[in-house]
């Protein structure tokens, strides 16, 4: 018995292209005009902050920066209330809800963000006697939604959890070091330098900037404190050496795992022979979503063609 499918309403078709052109799923000159569309105010509010912390800057534009940030909050609330309400429609046709959806949405990281962003905003208008000088520079976090549009920063974070183990006993070393050697600086050089090393806390501040920066700011007076200082720079040296080794590493594996996504994908697409329309789209959406490059799908097709060539040849010869 064939099951008779119900045609969508206007107003469930209407919500699910706007989840299509907001997320990409489809990827047509709408979606494409969004992307660019948010991607440039973006960057536009970043460098409208920067140049609005300058006072001789600030002073002369007051009335134009705030004028560009109303039109930016208005944008990103539309653009926030658009996803949340079309986000429903992630689930909704998998037999889940409406809700499910839209929650996954509003505490993702990028749904925090949006949120984040547009929050000084209001909160200038509900209090504003306050100083919310903090608050407003939380605009600077719409540099996120960059990420969206770019698997740069996804990668980044799938690297170190593909890598948690190794980087976590980096950062374990770290600690154990910064106890060990804190606490000999403060042994050795605190008699004579107690207003410099007065407790293992202080010592252990010592050891973080001089791990970050090179130099603790602190000359030892001690023939042995200044053997320590040079071991814990040298220290700093090879754990910054390691946790770069190890991000790097996690991070080419990121990049050929996604090559190696897109692949199996283009070759379940050419098992049969023909390539459709919707599997076009299909792989056009996968690679704007894993961030590949139109040389990198090139270089894949050709490697694909000459295994075909090699192939062919090999079945003649036989």
């Amino acid at each position: 018995m064939n099951t008779v499918v119900a045609p969508l309403s206007t107003y469930q078709r209407t919500k699910r292209r706007t989840f299509e052109i907001m997320e990409g799923e489809v990827p047509d000159k709408y979606s494409h005009f969004v992307e660019i569309f948010i991607a440039l105010l973006v960057v536009a509010n970043v460098i409208g902050i920067i140049l609005e912390s300058v006072p001789e800057i600030h002073d002369a534009f007051v009335h134009e920066f705030h004028l560009f940030d109303m039109f930016s909050v208005a944008v990103f609330s539309v653009e926030y209330v658009m996803r949340v309400w079309s986000y429903s429609e992630k689930y909704i046709h998998s037999g889940g809800t409406a809700w499910q959806g839209r929650k996954e949405y509003v505490f993702s990281f990028y749904g925090i963000i949006d949120f984040v962003s547009t929050v000084p905003f209001y909160l200038q208008l509900l209090f504003p006697g306050a100083d919310l000088r903090v608050l407003r520079m939380f605009r600077l976090m719409r540099i996120f939604k960059l990420s969206r549009y770019n698997s740069a920063f996804e990668d980044m974070v799938a690297a170190v959890k593909a890598e948690k183990d190794s980087f976590s006993s980096a950062v374990f070393l770290l600690f154990i070091s910064c106890l060990l050697f804190s606490s000999l600086i403060y042994i050795i050089e605190g008699h004579e330098q107690p207003e410099v090393f007065p407790s293992i806390p202080a010592a252990m501040h010592w050891f973080v900037i001089t791990i970050i920066s090179g130099w603790g700011n602190v000359d030892p007076i001690t023939f042995v404190g200044t053997i320590l200082v040079i071991i814990t720079q040298i220290l700093s040296i090879a754990l910054a050496a390691i946790l770069t080794g190890v991000v790097a590493t996690a991070y080419t594996a990121q990049v050929e795992r996604r090559q190696a996504l897109y692949e199996m994908e283009v070759r379940n697409v050419l098992a049969d022979g023909i390539v459709t329309e919707d599997e076009q789209a299909q792989l056009k959406m996968m690679q704007a979503k894993l961030g590949m490059s139109d040389e990198q799908v090139e270089a894949i097709k050709h490697q694909m063609e000459e295994e075909k060539q090699i192939a062919e040849a090999n079945k003649q010869s036989t």
